[in-house]
């Protein structure tokens, strides 16, 4: 049966009558009537029985009419359901992260995005900025966040600045790097932001560390910094303002301003015409007025 043939048993159901059914549905009495014959055909049994009275329904009409209500409701929800997917926001929203910001920045926006839409859902890869960048040209993610300068043709997004500092526990003034014996801890990153600390080294020492130790984390690195193992140049995103007994130095360049970091939020057009990416946007725009100085 067609829904309308639903609709039509229905309406017979609640008025008992051809007369009254037929003026509802628009149609002539011998019209109406022959569609119910077609239907009982349809069912093989009788629907409904004819009197001077009017219609009462068989025991098989019952069930039949019964089933023909459910679909009509069931149809009803479906397209109220449908219609609630236009006002909220559906779908996975895949989001590819540099580490840093990942666990320092992030989680604070995802929050609040999943409080303001609650069915949406995410898939998040953290990584270094270049492989971020793969994977937006690849076309595996919606939205990249990298450090640093992008060279980036599509829509991309300011985030932050972030200034760099040097961070010990025994050394508080540039001059002193030199003077100590204990060792440079650095952690392998994109070859741009390594080869910034190495041009700010240079121009400020005009020498090599006299020891390193290279740590595949930032967070490890940060770690045997706090214990006194070392310092370390880290980014403010890392540095939460709790650290006790750390010293922090910012690294300014040739004119005396401080370096900075920068993160950036990349994406395709395409990408940002989904409603998902749309409100991630939204969200990260709101986090930003109310957070804009938050390194």
């Amino acid at each position: 049966m067609t829904f309308s043939e639903y609709q039509l048993l229905t309406v017979l159901a609640q008025e008992m009558n051809m007369r009254k059914a037929a003026e509802r549905l628009f149609v002539s009495q011998p019209a109406l009537s022959q569609r119910l014959q077609n239907i009982e055909k349809q069912w093989g049994t009788k629907i409904f029985i004819r009197s001077q009275k009017g219609l009462s329904l068989t025991p098989a009409g019952e069930l039949v009419v019964q089933f023909a209500q459910e679909v009509i409701e069931k149809e009803e929800k479906v397209k109220e359901e449908m219609q609630s997917l236009d006002a909220k926001v559906h779908g996975t929203l895949k989001i590819a992260c540099a580490s840093i910001v990942g666990q320092n920045w992030l989680p604070q926006v995802l929050k609040r995005f999943v409080q303001k839409y609650p069915h949406a859902k995410i898939s998040l890869i953290t990584g270094w900025s270049s492989e971020i960048i793969k994977a937006l040209y690849d076309d595996e993610v919606h939205i990249g966040i990298i450090r640093g300068t992008p060279d980036w043709k599509g829509p991309k997004l300011h985030l932050f600045k972030d200034s760099l500092y040097l961070v010990d526990r025994e050394i508080d003034k540039i001059e002193d790097v030199m003077k100590t014996d204990r060792p440079f801890i650095q952690f392998k990153s994109d070859s741009n932001y390594y080869q910034e600390i190495q041009d700010w080294w240079h121009r400020q020492f005009q020498t090599t560390p006299k020891r390193t130790i290279v740590v595949d984390q930032i967070e490890t690195c940060k770690q045997m910094t706090f214990n006194g193992i070392g310092y370390a140049i880290l980014p403010a995103i890392t540095l939460n303002g709790g650290e006790n007994d750390i010293f922090k130095i910012p690294l300014t360049d040739d004119h005396n301003t401080m370096l900075n970091r920068d993160t950036w939020l990349l994406g395709y057009e395409s990408a940002f015409e989904l409603k998902q990416v749309n409100a991630f946007v939204e969200v990260v725009r709101e986090h930003l007025q109310s957070h804009p100085t938050a390194f």
